[in-house]
């Protein structure tokens, strides 16, 4: 608990210093700044992303969005290559620790690929105070459902749908915290394939991969494990934002000197991060994505209204 305080402390001061500098002395930042800036931040957002289960986008876009002095179109396009790259370093390990399912993921992230194309074009064709402001709301309200949600770490699924039983939805993993063997099976797969097209949208239009809402949905509604959840929202992050990604590269909204160092310094927090899911309690990581996800929320909303800008 001592160490989660101090590394939330920790972030949050990593991300008032480029706010401050934005404000007061942006132009005096030599050019290699604010890369390096995103290097860091982005390393740490990367340890944290994963155990969370939410994908870098989440945290990247509304704490690069509001604190680094960059057009929210370029922000947004790179989210979709950070949250990309956080899944595609973090699936080998996954996959092999049995964590991830790719029979899981593939139907999912089928129809949420599709439906990110159309939520990205809506977000890039909507005025960017009006996106600035949707994303600050859209984030306090991942902050109030992970908040109030009750997250079971091993749901009881009495039974299999036909759905789940046809396309063999199963399957079994050691957690590391107990060396026990869990057997595991989803049902409410409609239910699961209809919602999973209205997050395509939203990872599509904000470019914050919707891992955040990944997570409930697998475990909450289909009745994943919660470490599975978590694991298999990696990639379904990879295929969803490779779709909408695109959409942005051909629109130019992808700038390399924000791109690349955030996804770099992406990659190697996730590896960190894939580790520490097989070994850390979810709970612990959940208070501190909260806290960061509230900080920059809040931001995020005061400066799409003009209060914070």
């Amino acid at each position: 608990m001592k160490r989660a305080r101090l590394a939330t402390a920790a972030l949050l001061l990593l991300l008032a210093l480029p706010a401050h500098a934005a404000g007061d002395a942006a132009s005096a930042m030599p050019w290699w700044g604010w890369p390096l800036a995103l290097f860091l931040a982005c390393f740490v957002m990367g340890i944290v992303a994963v155990p969370a289960g939410i994908g870098g986008g989440t945290l990247f876009v509304p704490i690069v969005g509001g604190f680094f002095p960059f057009h929210l179109d370029f922000v947004r396009g790179a989210g979709l290559l950070v949250a990309l790259a956080s899944a595609l370093a973090a699936a080998p390990m996954l996959l092999r620790s049995g964590l991830a399912s790719l029979r899981l993921a593939l139907p999912l992230a089928l129809l949420a690929s599709a439906s990110s194309i159309a939520g990205a074009l809506l977000g890039l064709a909507l005025p960017v105070s009006v996106v600035q402001t949707a994303l600050g709301l859209i984030v306090l309200s991942i902050v109030l459902l992970m908040a109030v949600a009750r997250k079971s770490e091993f749901p009881i699924v009495a039974a299999p749908d036909r759905l789940s039983s046809a396309l063999a939805l199963h399957g079994v993993f050691v957690d590391g915290a107990t060396r026990q063997r869990i057997d595991w099976q989803v049902h409410r797969t409609a239910s699961g394939l209809v919602v999973f097209l209205g997050i395509g949208v939203l990872a599509g239009m904000f470019g914050i991969g919707a891992g955040w809402a990944n997570v409930p949905a697998l475990n909450l509604l289909m009745g994943a494990p919660l470490k599975v959840s978590a694991g298999t929202s990696g990639l379904v992050l990879s295929l969803v934002d490779s779709s909408a990604a695109w959409v942005y590269v051909n629109r130019g909204a992808v700038l390399p000197m924000i791109a690349v160092p955030s996804v770099v310094g992406m990659m190697l927090g996730a590896k960190i991060g894939a580790r520490l899911l097989n070994v850390l309690k979810g709970t612990v990581i959940r208070r501190m994505v909260i806290a960061v996800l509230l900080f920059a929320g809040l931001r995020a909303l005061l400066k799409g209204t003009g209060v914070w800008a």
